[in-house]
């Protein structure tokens, strides 16, 4: 019987062509978590959300979507769902404040870089939703509602069903390079007005170079699969018209 050419290849030549896919293979996995990393470092990562406070937009427990790149590209708009560091405000979820990035410039440039793809952080974030930009005029309650530069904003469409648009009245003026902020429970949210009532420095609010993104995506549980748009109420004229 004939031998046939397939049956005649040296071994050596079949182990190196497992190596050859073995390290193709590596190769595309490697590449894979690469470009995973980069992706999560600069421009989406997921958040799961701890608590209620910003039912019934988000339940505890949802996996969302953060933009971390939007900003890059335009400014933090009123409506927007954010999540930001405590660190230069609230702290962590205890009040205390947030740790100092380490002393030694090579470990805190580590620390920076593993914090970015979501490995390790001594951070603590929140979500919530901008009600008020640096200069605004957040107010409540005027027909019961919260208004922003004497707009008042009719928040029925994602607010808590039967949660008041604020449990205590304010006036402020939202200072410079900071947010006010509000859950969309707001008779179960430690956002700006709490803080502000507790009498933390700059009125409670939060700097804008701590937002790390726009949450624009309910990733999971599947069954709430949905866009994250900004609500109506933040699109009317006279607000952009300040």
């Amino acid at each position: 019987m004939p031998i046939t050419r397939e049956a005649v290849i040296p071994a050596r030549h079949v182990r190196t062509r497992r190596r050859n896919i073995w390290r193709q293979l590596g190769i595309i996995g490697g590449s894979a978590v690469l470009l995973m990393l980069v992706l999560k470092a600069f421009v989406v990562q997921v958040y799961q959300i701890p608590s209620g406070s910003m039912e019934n937009t988000l339940q505890p427990g949802d996996r969302v979507l953060v933009n971390r790149l939007v900003y890059h590209a335009r400014g933090i708009g009123r409506g927007d769902i954010v999540v930001f560091s405590g660190r230069g405000s609230w702290g962590t979820m205890t009040g205390a404040p947030e740790p100092s990035p380490p002393g030694n410039p090579v470990l805190r440039a580590a620390e920076a870089v593993l914090s970015d793809v979501g490995i390790y952080s001594n951070q603590t974030y929140y979500i919530k939703r901008v009600i008020g930009l640096p200069g605004d005029h957040v107010a409540c309650c005027t027909g019961g509602r919260v208004t922003v530069n004497g707009v008042a904003l009719a928040e029925t469409s994602y607010l808590f069903p039967g949660s008041p648009a604020s449990q205590q009245p304010f006036s402020v003026t939202v200072p410079p390079g900071r947010l006010w902020v509000m859950g969309d429970n707001r008779a179960d949210s430690d956002d700006s007005l709490d803080h502000y009532l507790a009498g933390y420095p700059d009125l409670g609010t939060v700097p804008e170079d701590q937002v790390c993104g726009r949450a624009f995506l309910v990733l999971w549980p599947f069954s709430r699969f949905g866009v994250l748009s900004i609500p109506p109420a933040f699109e009317q004229v006279a607000l952009h018209g300040r």
